[in-house]
């Protein structure tokens, strides 16, 4: 069950790697990287957050045919309104405020990271429909469909990036977003095309559970648990902005995305667990060996990353992959240290999160990213204050003390709950 969506996740991690990679081969790559890293993909993920989670909403949701259309016309109706703000933030003067005044961007990167949100405009859409079908899919738990739709989302977005580099005066900024854009649609695509047989055998039954989902009780399962990835990528934005008023700000920019691609390689394998608690949870026998196999992909994950921080791999890949100067693969060095324990968090952060979604307890969830955006943002205001500190480490100190923070109130809320029935919410 587990392995097919932490191979998603991890072909996800690796997209983003290529994508780093390939702007730092093409003409200005630091301002382009700083662009990307520190504008468009924050942004762009912060738009579509409201709609991440609808993949585990799916997966515990969608056992009838009414709930099916419900959560349908839920997901386009969210999707239209949020890819409305995009193009609103993209193609009007909103950017300017937003980018210019209260992200306080270098100037250089204005309009390369223009240029990229125009092209991004696909992305939320694609991203709604794609998690959505994924849910769906793993509910009936046909998951290697999952990672062989990011498979081919990988090749898509492989070609795209190797025509750029072929070809080699496209503006960095263009390749990239160009890459993410069509390399998402096709998985949209994908997906609706395999759950086709799904949907015919759904309304073939056309049977109405006992707790019938309404639009409330939707609203009411969704929203707190929409806001969760929404906090979460709050802290990016406003990580970005910090960071762009602290010392050696392009150059903590530019590594960013490298770094941020690089740890979240292993750091994806413990988030394709949240989707695996809540299919089984409460089956007799389920949870001591889940326990354990949380905590052997914990070890195992952060393990690796050690091992590369540790060892000239660390060099080989900002400098011989990533493409990053020596001056600049120092930094990176020396953050990759701090985020090693990074990866360790992971697996717990989503098994938490998964029992809760699984109790129906989607407020504590909420609760929990709330106190993330406290810890890192009371952090990266410390560093603003003191300005000696580079950016970069700045901001990964403030990922770690939010991800303890949070963990911390997960496992509390969790701990609470034991001793009580398990009372499933499908």
């Amino acid at each position: 069950m587990w392995w097919p969506l932490a191979g998603s996740w991890l072909l996800m991690g690796v997209e983003l790697l290529l994508v780093a990679a390939t702007v730092s081969r093409l003409a200005d790559p630091k301002i382009h990287l700083a662009a990307y890293g520190g504008v468009v993909f924050p942004l762009s993920l912060l738009i579509e957050a409201p709609i991440i989670m609808i993949l585990v909403a799916s997966t515990a949701l969608c056992k009838d045919w009414p709930a099916y259309c419900l959560m349908r016309n839920f997901i386009l109706t969210v999707g239209g309104g949020l890819t409305l703000v995009h193009m609103t933030l993209a193609f009007t003067p909103l950017y300017g405020v937003v980018v210019e005044t209260l992200l306080g961007a270098p100037p250089s990167i204005w309009e390369p990271a223009r240029l990229g949100l125009q092209v991004m405009t696909p992305w939320t859409m694609a991203i709604a429909v794609r998690r959505f079908y994924q849910g769906m899919v793993i509910r009936v738990s046909r998951t290697r469909l999952v990672g062989v739709g990011t498979l081919l989302r990988l090749g898509v977005s492989a070609s795209v990036l190797f025509v750029g580099l072929a070809i080699q005066t496209l503006p960095g900024i263009l390749v990239a977003t160009s890459a993410l854009s069509a390399g998402v649609l096709f998985e949209a695509g994908f997906m609706l095309w395999c759950v086709r047989p799904i949907l015919r055998d759904l309304k073939k039954r056309n049977g109405v559970s006992e707790h019938r989902l309404t639009l409330q009780r939707l609203s009411e399962f969704y929203w707190p648990l929409a806001l969760t990835p929404l906090i979460m990528l709050a802290t990016l934005s406003i990580g970005s902005a910090a960071i762009s008023r602290m010392p050696r700000a392009l150059e903590s920019l530019a590594i960013w995305p490298v770094l941020g691609g690089l740890t979240f390689v292993f750091r994806s394998i413990g988030i394709a667990i949240q989707e695996v608690v809540v299919t089984f949870y409460g089956q007799p026998y389920f949870l001591r060996p889940l326990q354990q196999f949380v905590g052997l992909v914990s070890l195992g994950a952060s393990g690796s990353l050690l091992l590369i921080a540790a060892t000239p791999l660390s060099t080989f890949w900002f400098e011989s992959v990533a493409a990053l100067s020596p001056e600049l693969s120092s930094l990176a060095g020396t953050a990759l240290w701090m985020a090693v324990i990074l990866p360790a968090i992971s697996p717990w952060e989503s098994y938490f999160q998964g029992e809760l979604v699984s109790r129906g307890a989607t407020r504590s969830i909420t609760q929990a990213v709330s106190l993330y955006l406290l810890g890192s943002t009371g952090i990266l205001m410390m560093g603003i204050l003191y300005g000696k500190i580079p950016g970069l480490y700045v901001g990964v100190a403030a990922t770690l003390t939010g991800l303890g923070i949070q963990i911390w109130w997960l496992w509390r809320y969790s701990h609470s709950m034991q001793g009580e029935p398990v009372t499933r919410i499908r």
